[in-house]
């Protein structure tokens, strides 16, 4: 298997580094290959610009068609490339962060925003299907698959369905559906080291424990149980159908349940 590892912490010594090591270690000595995207440590621009794309400056930006045409006529900036190599490599892609303010940190997020262009990771049109786009399970990057690992300050009970802090699930929904579901990936159930300012070493020893049974899984481990755009579920305006989650609304209605008939 070969692993993409994409590292969000500014500290190489942090919980989350340690984390990381560890279960890349495993990874390694069980045989897999693990290519790293280190963000602060390679100084990633999280920045879009029109330099990304060599793109006239007289001539209105408008982000989607013009890295799209950048994409087909070899134009991208070097490190957007490089970056976009990494992932048709990988048959897993781990992105690991810390929950800063409910969200990714903005070095992340702008990771997605520069390699996840139109016609590499998005914007594909099906051919069966004039008029949809692949996504929400289908696309480019289908049939790869993706492991969050995120730690939290909150602790475990404030990250639960009742909590003040927000369900996790639904706090990664974003990132989960919207992101790395939406161009194609197979969502593994995420990894979530909570209250991670007051580990103890114990504490530290289970979660590396089960972080390298979580990594060394992810060829076999069930992914979440997204309902696919293209289906049969949702109509033409992209609604969910009645018949399914009747009388239910929210993110959870995107989960695979049984139809009423």
């Amino acid at each position: 298997m070969n692993v993409l590892w994409v590292f969000a912490h500014p500290e190489q010594r942090s919980l989350g580094g340690a984390l990381r090591d560890d279960a890349v270690a495993a990874l390694e000595g069980a045989g897999h290959q693990v290519t790293h995207s280190d963000l602060y440590a390679m100084g990633w621009n999280p920045v879009v610009t029109a330099a990304d794309y060599g793109h006239d400056a007289e001539e209105r930006f408008r982000v989607g068609p013009v890295s799209a045409s950048a994409l087909r006529n070899g134009t991208l900036s070097e490190d957007v490339v490089a970056e976009q190599m990494k992932i048709k490599s990988a048959d897993a892609v781990i992105v690991q962060f810390p929950l800063w303010w409910y969200s990714l940190p903005a070095i992340l997020k702008g990771w997605f925003d520069r390699v996840f262009l139109k016609d590499f990771a998005y914007g594909i049109e099906d051919p069966s299907n004039p008029g949809r786009t692949l996504r929400y399970g289908d696309g480019n990057l289908a049939g790869k698959r993706a492991l969050v690992v995120t730690t939290a300050g909150g602790r475990a009970p404030a990250l639960g369905p009742r909590g003040l802090n927000g369900d996790i699930s639904e706090l990664l929904f974003a990132l989960q559906h919207g992101t790395l579901f939406y161009v194609g990936m197979e969502v593994l159930p995420p990894v979530v080291v909570p209250g991670a300012n007051r580990v103890s070493d114990e504490e530290f020893r289970a979660t590396a424990a089960a972080l390298r049974e979580r990594v060394l899984s992810i060829p076999s481990t069930e992914p979440i149980a997204f309902r696919t755009q293209n289906g049969g579920e949702y109509d033409d305006d992209l609604v969910l159908h009645d018949r399914y989650a009747p009388g239910m609304a929210g993110l959870g209605v995107h989960l695979q349940q049984e139809p009423t008939t």
